[in-house]
């Protein structure tokens, strides 16, 4: 091609306003044209969910809305976006010789596009409900996620409370889970270490402590297993763990330490062995298992009653439930003795809906309206493991941020961008495209309360990947239980932890902390990342620093409202900035383990003042504002604050 084509969604003066906007906004869209032909038409392809393409031709403009030369033409058009949903983008140019389509890059993360032969990817616009709003209080915390049977006993003679019938209970809390397996691969026997709420309680000084605000408890419902996603009774705490008194003592206590309760709800399926199915015979109740006269039966999917039956994965143990049958919406969240009201008036400040893709939209708005009229303030919360602006599960484009469901999701594309980095898949310009990607797409009032997540219950110990321990694929279940990083490796993976812990407390959304991280545990994918935490054990250096890190982010206002912009990545370096009024701060990592990076920022009078060093210490010398330069040790990350 003799010539030039552009278009840069990240840049204003290419697509304005930036990212996603309100219903009835209109979007300014400029195509920039250098060819050595005659160009005989620009014309903006533009169509909005499954709706028919228009093509709208945009008009020549002066060349003075970019800095490029004088003989480049800008095209542009102006886009009235009147319904919720996602709009898709790309352009055709036509010449005297040629058509030419520009659209996203291969990526499709956004940002410089690409010239294409033939219909390119499309560039994405979200388009959310005017008066979308999340709660600041879950904004402005930091998470801690508990799996109950694994974090404290609370018990004073450390008994374990009403143990279930043929369950194996670990006689050493330091024990490594495992699992007790029949031939097909089903479970035989759970294994219990004794966690309670009870011990949570007794620990909620710690976590006060370190600097949380929210506790999200993997599920807590009565159920076999130690994970409790096979639930039996939604109206009942798992006799293991408590009752709903020592439930309602726990939500009091918390919020005498201004924490507030996320609870897991698991509503896609049940447990077999539960009052609902009943397949086991356990409960006086009639399941659906056992009768279609069941007030429960409608609940389920059976292609022929009772043993042929959809399941969750096709787990027999977790039958899938119709979430649109009416009676099932009412016992779960309409009716007001519903499970969502239950547990909300008794001190449940939000949920967090298991497998989110799994549920109707339709599922999720009901539930969602209910939730907000009991308290305006509550927080719904959904599991989602790619980009959830665009999600499509079933065939479907999920409509999670469109303003009308979900208030935050789990961010586990955040996760892999920070993971790819730090571990050298992928150098700090990725790791930008990939967060301005997310920027972009997501409505900002999401984007400041996604569950910015580096650990969970679903993925290996953050410390384990850390180290640079061998692929789990590739080792024996026997290795993977007894495998332990050694002295270089643990060291490798503490230090760049403290560098991911540094940038998920400083970078917008909301923080989650998977129990046990800050306290330097280790483990593989599941059973073994669901160790007991070890008290009196920690990794004392690592402890000390995720609290100095979140004293940070919640000192200051900048950290979780502030906006936020790249201003390096390139190589091993990744900087940023925060500002919010006064206070301005900038962020930079060198994730190279040998080799220290030197980096020189012109930042301009907007951020005029002195620099000063403020963390992992303050320091006493401080920078003029025009130039700065800051070296970087291997494997460390600082905070510099203007003055």
């Amino acid at each position: 091609m003799n010539g030039w084509i552009f278009h840069d969604s990240h840049d204003l003066r290419y697509r304005s306003p930036f990212g996603a906007v309100p219903c009835h906004e209109k979007v300014v869209l400029r195509l920039g044209v250098k060819l050595s032909e005659p160009v005989e038409a620009v014309v903006l392809r533009i169509w909005e969910n499954n709706h028919p393409t228009q093509e709208i031709e945009m008009q020549l403009e002066k060349s003075s809305v970019a800095k490029q030369p004088d003989t480049v033409s800008f095209y542009r058009a102006e886009v009235k976006v009147s319904e919720l949903g996602l709009y898709w983008y790309y352009f055709v140019v036509t010449s005297r010789d040629k058509v030419y389509y520009y659209g996203n890059n291969q990526d499709r993360l956004g940002g410089k596009g690409e010239i294409k032969e033939q219909v390119p990817s499309p560039y994405q616009i979200t388009v959310y409900k005017e008066d979308l709003s999340v709660p600041s209080w879950f904004k402005e915390s930091v998470l801690y996620q508990i799996f109950v049977d694994r974090f404290y006993n609370g018990n004073e003679d450390g008994r374990v409370d009403n143990p279930k019938k043929g369950c194996i209970l670990h006689g050493r809390w330091d024990d490594t889970p495992c699992y007790f397996k029949e031939k097909d691969g089903s479970i035989k026997r759970w294994n219990f270490f004794g966690g309670n709420l009870r011990g949570v309680i007794k620990k909620l000084p710690y976590l006060k402590e370190l600097g949380i605000g929210v506790i999200y408890f993997n599920p807590i419902f009565e159920a076999p297993s130690n994970h409790k996603y096979d639930t039996a009774d939604y109206k009942k705490i798992d006799p293991m763990f408590g009752d709903i008194e020592v439930f309602r003592e726990l939500c009091a206590e918390a919020r005498k330490h201004n924490i507030r309760i996320m609870l897991d709800g698991v509503f896609s399926h049940t447990g077999s062995d539960s009052i609902y199915f009943n397949k086991e015979g356990n409960y006086p109740e009639i399941g659906a298992y056992q009768s279609k006269e069941s007030p429960y039966y409608s609940w389920y999917r059976f292609s022929k009653h009772p043993d042929e039956y959809e399941s969750w994965w096709g787990f027999g143990n977790l039958p899938n439930v119709n979430e649109l049958d009416p009676s099932y919406q009412e016992f779960l969240f309409k009716g007001e003795d519903s499970v969502v009201q239950y547990w909300m008036r008794n001190g449940t400040a939000g949920w967090r809906l298991d497998v989110a893709d799994e549920l109707p939209d339709e599922f999720i708005k009901d539930l969602r309206k209910v939730m907000k009229q009991v308290d305006p303030e509550s927080v719904l919360l959904g599991e989602v493991w790619e980009d959830a602006s665009n999600k499509v599960s079933y065939g479907i484009n999920r409509q999670y941020l469109w303003g009308e469901e979900l208030d935050s999701v789990t961010n586990y594309p955040f996760r892999k961008a920070l993971l790819d980095f730090i571990l050298g898949n992928g150098d700090a310009q990725l790791l930008h495209r990939r967060l301005m990607s997310l920027y972009e797409n997501y409505p900002r009032e999401h984007f400041y309360s996604t569950m910015n997540l580096i650990g969970s219950h679903d993925v290996p110990r953050v410390l384990t990947l850390l180290g640079e321990a061998p692929n789990g694929d590739t080792l024996t279940e026997q290795e993977k239980e007894t495998f332990r990083l050694n002295a270089r490796q643990r060291r490798l993976g503490l230090m760049r932890l403290k560098l991911l812990v540094l940038f998920q407390m400083t970078f917008p959304g909301v923080p989650s902390i998977y129990y046990g991280d800050e306290a330097g545990m280790e483990g593989y994918a599941d059973p073994y990342n669901r160790g007991p935490y070890p008290w009196g054990r920690q990794e004392a250096d690592l402890l000390s620093f995720y609290k100095k890190a979140i004293t940070l982010r919640n000192n200051f206002s900048a950290f979780y409202k502030g906006d936020w912009c790249s201003v390096w990545a390139k190589g091993d370096v990744y900087s940023f900035l925060r500002a919010y009024g006064d206070e301005v701060f900038l962020v930079a990592i060198n994730r190279h383990q040998t080799e220290e990076r030197k980096i020189t920022l012109d930042l301009g009078k907007e951020y005029q003042g002195l620099w000063k060093e403020v963390f992992p210490y303050e320091k006493n010398g401080a920078q003029e504002y025009s130039t700065l330069e800051i070296t970087l040790n291997p494997l460390e990350g600082k905070v510099l604050k203007v003055k």
